[in-house]
């Protein structure tokens, strides 16, 4: 049974009324450029046919009633005028913080009776939070007919993250949850939040392994990051390492850690790199790709710090197979999830084999493989 038939006929059991509407919001995989967002750099994601589901009708009183069907049908109510942290029930809380964030800015909104599904692997750095708030506010906007769009969407839901469920986040993962477009990636610029396409190559297929080494991304490690990378801007009396390029990293580099100067010699070499692919997918030219996908996972590796040895292995089995017919690197905040590689259609069986093959026998991990297609975001 698909996911919209299953709310409709779930929604109908637990509140006794069919929903007005049934909204779907995708997750979404980083081709290159980590940890870049939040630093005010480029990103390259796209989103993917995995998602967030949301049935929802409108309530007569002003309380929210969401009941999460993939957490054995967990209820969650507030009050709209009232809306507090849960400290029981951490998936709420994206709920809660987006309907928050969004009747701040559209008072006019009255209560919901929500039902959410979802089969983004979650904790795998595919951002099945994004999904989940991009999809809620996608709701809301259909119930009371909000004059709400893409971009502001995924700032609500950013803001959401930040200032409620507190992941200092950027705003990548909304942004092309709210705006991807099939069959295409997205360079977003993410100080002006400009963004615009290119078309991925039929031939290639995005395939996406999951490690299943879990990670948990609202933690210590990367808020971490982000401090880390604000000591070196602030070191070079700059407001985001945006401003700086890397000989002006080179030349404060005794006014910073060590740490601090990896961190951002990271974040420099993988915005040049994401313009690069951009360009190298543009242009068809699939050996410059491999390789700036291969640099990328290396800078992350070492002057990031955000891989592990799972993570690094499938990288390697993946890579000596597609040498420089494809791509793949680490994607997603780090500390275990997913790598993603392009990989020609003729040789994803290959691909899978050779991970079936070596992966387990030398980790101990038994991976998740997803052969994905660019989709369409939720408010494009």
């Amino acid at each position: 049974m698909d996911n919209k038939l299953l709310l409709q006929q779930q929604f109908k059991a637990s509140f006794n009324k069919v929903p007005e509407c049934i909204v779907q919001a995708p997750g979404r995989v980083n081709l290159i450029g980590e940890h870049t967002d939040y630093n005010e750099g480029f990103v390259f994601p796209a989103a993917i046919d995995f998602g967030t589901w949301v049935a929802a009708s409108k309530r007569d009183d002003n309380n929210v009633r969401v009941i999460a069907l993939d957490y054995d049908n967990q209820e969650n109510v507030f009050p709209l005028a009232d809306i507090a942290f849960d400290n029981n029930q951490g998936w709420a809380n994206y709920v809660r913080g987006v309907t928050t964030v969004l009747k701040a800015s559209y008072p006019q909104i009255g209560g919901a009776d929500l039902m959410v599904t979802g089969n983004v692997p979650q904790g795998a750095g595919l951002s099945s939070s994004a999904s989940f708030e991009i999809a809620v506010l996608k709701a809301f906007k259909a119930l009371y007919n909000l004059p709400l769009e893409g971009v502001e969407a995924a700032q609500l839901g950013q803001k959401a993250e930040n200032t409620f469920v507190g992941c200092s986040c950027g705003i990548m993962d909304q942004l092309v949850s709210a705006m991807g477009k099939e069959g295409q990636a997205m360079l977003l610029d993410c100080r002006s939040l400009a963004f615009q396409y290119t078309s991925l190559p039929d031939d290639l297929a995005i395939v996406i392994i999951n490690s299943n080494v879990k990670r948990g991304l609202v933690d210590s490690e990367y808020n971490l990051r982000r401090q880390q990378c604000e000591e070196a801007a602030q070191a070079m009396n700059l407001n985001s390492l945006r401003e700086a390029d890397l000989a002006m990293l080179e030349s404060h580099r005794l006014n910073m850690s060590e740490v601090a100067y990896r961190r951002a010699r990271h974040i420099l070499t993988d915005n040049a790199r994401t313009l690069q692919m951009f360009d190298a997918l543009n242009s068809g030219d699939i050996k410059t790709v491999s390789e700036a996908m291969a640099a990328s996972h290396i800078s992350m590796r070492d002057d990031f710090e955000i891989t592990v040895p799972p993570i690094d292995y499938l990288v390697e089995i993946i890579s000596e197979v597609l040498a420089d017919k494809g791509g793949v690197r680490m994607t997603g905040g780090g500390f275990g999830g997913c790598v993603v590689a392009l990989v020609p259609k003729n040789m994803v069986l290959e691909v899978t084999k050779a991970v079936d093959k070596h992966y387990h026998a030398r980790t101990g991990y038994k991976q998740s493989i997803y052969i994905c297609s660019a989709e369409r975001g939720a408010f494009a």
